[in-house]
């Protein structure tokens, strides 16, 4: 390979098109613009979604949903999920470590789904009343 060989590769360079240049061209005339109107004009423009004046189609529909941005900052945890977790204080920490919540949550909450097996702390996880008296009954207990 030298310096002086080097070529575009072939079909990525095309030739620009000169438009408005006669009728043999294929854009002679009007030069692809059609006649008249807001865009044969120069400098003639108009918003995205503009329809010549007629309600527009995504102000003519209904607004409808809503995404919180929490969703993706809290995690819901089973209570049958908080047999894998190692040690007898369960808090977010022991939940991002067992990999049972995403690294990016910033609270958690237990909800009643499965069976506990053995005594745990849950220590800054908010539990529903299922889960919570699931815990107490398996001998454990629920702080704040």
């Amino acid at each position: 390979m030298r310096l002086n060989t080097l070529k575009p590769a072939c079909g990525s360079k095309t030739k620009a098109t000169r438009v408005g240049r006669g009728i043999g061209s294929g854009l002679g005339k009007t030069s692809g613009k059609g006649h008249k109107g807001q865009h044969a004009r120069a400098g003639g423009y108009h918003k995205v979604g503009f329809e010549g004046g007629q309600m527009p189609l995504q102000r003519r529909l209904p607004k409808r949903g809503f995404r919180s941005a929490l969703l993706a900052l809290s995690a819901e945890v089973r209570l049958g999920e908080l047999n894998k977790v190692k040690g007898d204080v369960i808090d977010l920490a022991a939940l991002k470590k067992a990999q049972i919540v995403a690294a990016t949550v910033t609270h958690a909450k237990v909800f009643l789904s499965g069976k506990l097996n053995r005594a745990v702390t849950l220590k800054g996880v908010l539990a529903t009343k299922g889960a919570a008296s699931a815990i107490v009954q398996a001998g454990g207990k629920v702080e704040d």
